[in-house]
C-alpha cells in the first residue's frame, strides 16, 4: 500500500527526540564557536563549510538537527566510531552551543555536475518516482532544499558525495537513525542516487 507524503514525513518526524535541557537552555554562540575550533574545525572548516567532499558541510544546518545527530552518534544509535569519539567528549550543552554556532553560519552554495543526469536527478528530487512508491524528496526537504527546522535538514548545497553516501548507508541498513529515509533510499538505484545527490548539490 502506498502511504501519504504527508505521512512518510510525519514518521520521520516522530523520529526526532531531541534532549530537554538541550533545546530548553540558551545557547552560548561564543563557546560554542570556541569548541567547533577545538574539535570540528579539521574536517569540517573553519566556517563549517567542509571543502572536503566525504565531510558534509554543517553551516547553516539547523541546529535541532545537528544536536539529535550528535546525541545519536553519542548514544550509538548513529554508528561511525570517528564521531562517536569526538561526541562522546561533548555534553547536550556543549552540543547546543555549537549547533546554533554552526546554524548562524552562512552555507556555501554548490553546483551540479553532471549534465547528463540533472534531468533525472530533478524529477526524483521534485516529483519522486510514483510507480515504484518513492516520495518526492522535497515533499519533506522542502523545493529549494532548506528544508523545515527540527524536523528535516537542509541539503541545498550539500556534496554530492556526501549524499549519495549517505543514501547508500541508509539504503544498506549501515545508518539505522531514520525509518524514512531507510524505506525511500531502499528503493533506489545507484544511478538514481547518484542523479539525486548531484541535482541536490545544485539547490539554493
Amino acid at each position: 500500500m502506498k502511504l501519504p507524503v504527508s505521512l512518510l514525513c510525519a514518521a520521520a518526524a516522530l523520529s526526532f527526540s531531541f534532549s530537554v535541557q538541550a533545546q530548553a537552555a540558551k545557547p552560548d554562540l561564543a563557546k560554542g564557536a570556541a569548541l567547533y575550533g577545538q574539535v570540528c574545525v579539521a574536517c569540517h572548516a573553519a566556517d563549517g563549510n567542509s571543502a572536503t567532499p566525504a565531510n558534509p558541510k554543517l553551516a547553516q544546518q539547523h541546529p535541532e538537527y545537528l544536536v539529535k545527530q550528535l546525541q545519536e552518534y553519542k548514544s550509538g544509535k548513529r554508528d561511525n566510531a570517528i564521531m562517536k569519539g569526538f561526541a562522546s567528549a561533548l555534553s547536550d550543552e556543549d552540543m547546543n552551543n555549537m549547533a546554533f554556532w554552526l546554524a548562524s553560519q552562512k552555507g556555501t552554495p554548490g553546483f551540479a555536475t553532471n549534465k547528463d543526469t540533472v534531468a533525472l536527478g530533478e524529477r526524483i528530487y521534485r516529483g519522486g518516482i510514483p510507480d515504484r512508491q518513492i516520495a518526492a524528496c522535497a515533499a519533506c526537504h522542502s523545493p529549494n532544499g532548506a528544508g523545515l527546522p527540527i524536523q528535516y535538514p537542509r541539503l541545498s548545497g550539500q556534496h554530492a558525495e556526501y549524499t549519495a553516501t549517505q543514501l547508500k548507508a541508509f539504503r544498506s541498513g549501515a545508518r539505522a537513525n531514520n525509518a524514512a529515509m531507510t524505506g525511500v533510499a531502499a528503493k533506489l538505484n545507484d544511478r538514481e542516487i547518484a542523479a539525486v545527490s548531484d541535482y541536490i548539490a545544485g539547490l539554493r
